[in-house]
């Protein structure tokens, strides 16, 4: 008798920080991360098994839409986070909290990026941003496909702007968070120092980017804001924190292109995590992303400038820290470790410590040479890509290739 040489279907479903361990693949322009195409059953979690999962340092996305609402191309956001030029122990999972039936729409452009799981369900339900740990995560993204649908203005961002109160009101307990400058712990490694460690007690140490349609909405998102409701976008506080992000930036990113090309290089790193002809015309013939192998070419694409953030905490650039000014960390950075300083991350209160419960930070964006700079300072930077994954300024070589710079 012929034995059945069927395989056993498996029922069980695979541990979220497992799932994609065995796939490690990149897209045939070799620009992304990508894996198999999965079915959506496969992404979805209970909040039972996300409550058991012990997320962390993840991004979690309040998608508001039902399945009437038009889709809002879920895949730019993810694109930027699945660049190749970052290795892919350092792909922070993405959770999307929202209506199933509207994820559904788009999920033909999702379902081939690792490390891409769904809780449905409210936004606004906090035991689902519980069961998720919001409390955790890296950064927590609200967006809405609604807005287009209200005609009052003062309405559009309604959602988005409950959303972030709700969060910023919400309390935890037990809830630790370690800052690092840069990187996660790496087989019992640590690739950046510990610089503060902050007790996420409320909602409101939660990183929180909330998009909206209208400026003058902006006045809304924090409470405790004493800036005038008249003020200019760029003048209020949830944008110079990056709490807001708007629609008018966008036209602000198209004015700097057209008045000096060279900036469409920064842009494309920040916003799409690079791009290539052959990219751009694949998106446009097929408006999907297809597997590929692991050539020599392939691997050579992701050798390209990433961005990051660096501590002054401690590391090479400490000494900064300590009364330094900005432009000598500039030339220190680009001529040493071919790094290009373009922002200093600043806390709000500008504490001269690192024992802090302060949480709240600025942008300052093209600073002055003569800016005195302080230990808590983050400066944001492009760094050329590490093959070896270990990602210390320290390991940075002197003499790595500026071809990206």
């Amino acid at each position: 008798m012929k034995e059945s040489t069927k395989p056993t279907q498996q029922k069980s479903r695979q541990p979220i920080d497992t799932m994609e361990d065995n796939v490690k693949r990149y897209d045939s322009t070799g620009m992304f991360h990508w894996c198999p195409p999965r079915d959506i059953e496969k992404a979805v979690l209970t909040r039972s098994e996300a409550s058991v999962t012990a997320l962390k340092g993840h991004v979690l996305v309040c998608v508001f839409g039902d399945v009437n609402s038009a889709v809002v191309g879920l895949r730019n956001l993810v694109m930027p986070l699945r660049a190749s030029n970052f290795h892919f122990h350092e792909l922070k999972h993405i959770i999307f909290v929202g209506s199933l039936d509207f994820i559904k729409k788009e999920w033909d452009t999702l379902n081939i990026f690792p490390k891409v799981s769904i809780l449905p369900g409210s936004p606004l339900s906090r035991a689902n941003l519980r069961a998720v740990n919001i409390n955790l995560c890296d950064m927590c993204v609200i967006i809405s496909a609604n807005q287009s649908t209200v005609e009052d203005s003062s309405m559009q961002d309604k959602e988005c702007i409950l959303a972030s109160l709700n969060i910023k009101s919400m309390q935890f307990q037990n809830s630790v968070c370690v800052l690092q400058a840069n990187g996660q712990a790496k087989a019992g490694k640590t690739l950046n120092s510990v610089c503060v460690i902050q007790n996420r007690s409320c909602g409101a140490s939660v990183p929180i980017i909330t998009e909206l349609v209208n400026d003058s909405n902006v006045q809304y998102l924090e409470q405790d804001d004493d800036d005038d409701p008249d003020s200019e976008l760029y003048l209020t506080q949830p944008f110079a924190c990056g709490t807001a992000f708007t629609v008018s930036v966008l036209d602000s990113l198209m004015s700097a292109t057209y008045f000096n090309n060279n900036i469409l290089t920064l842009i494309r790193t920040l916003v799409t995590g690079g791009s290539t002809p052959e990219l751009e015309s694949l998106l446009a013939e097929e408006n999907t992303l297809r597997g590929g192998y692991s050539t020599p070419e392939t691997l050579e694409k992701r050798d390209r400038c990433r961005i990051t953030q660096v501590a002054l905490c401690e590391g090479p650039f400490s000494v900064f820290g300590e009364g330094g000014i900005y432009g000598d960390l500039f030339r220190k950075a680009i001529k040493t470790y071919n790094m290009l300083c373009f922002g200093i991350y600043r806390l709000l209160d500008m504490p001269r410590t690192t024992e802090t419960d302060c949480v709240k930070r600025f942008v300052i964006t093209n600073p002055p040479y003569d800016l005195e700079l302080i230990p808590t300072d983050m400066v944001f930077c492009m760094v050329q890509f590490d093959p070896s994954g270990d990602q210390l300024c320290t390991t940075l070589p002197k003499s790595s290739n500026k071809k990206n710079l």
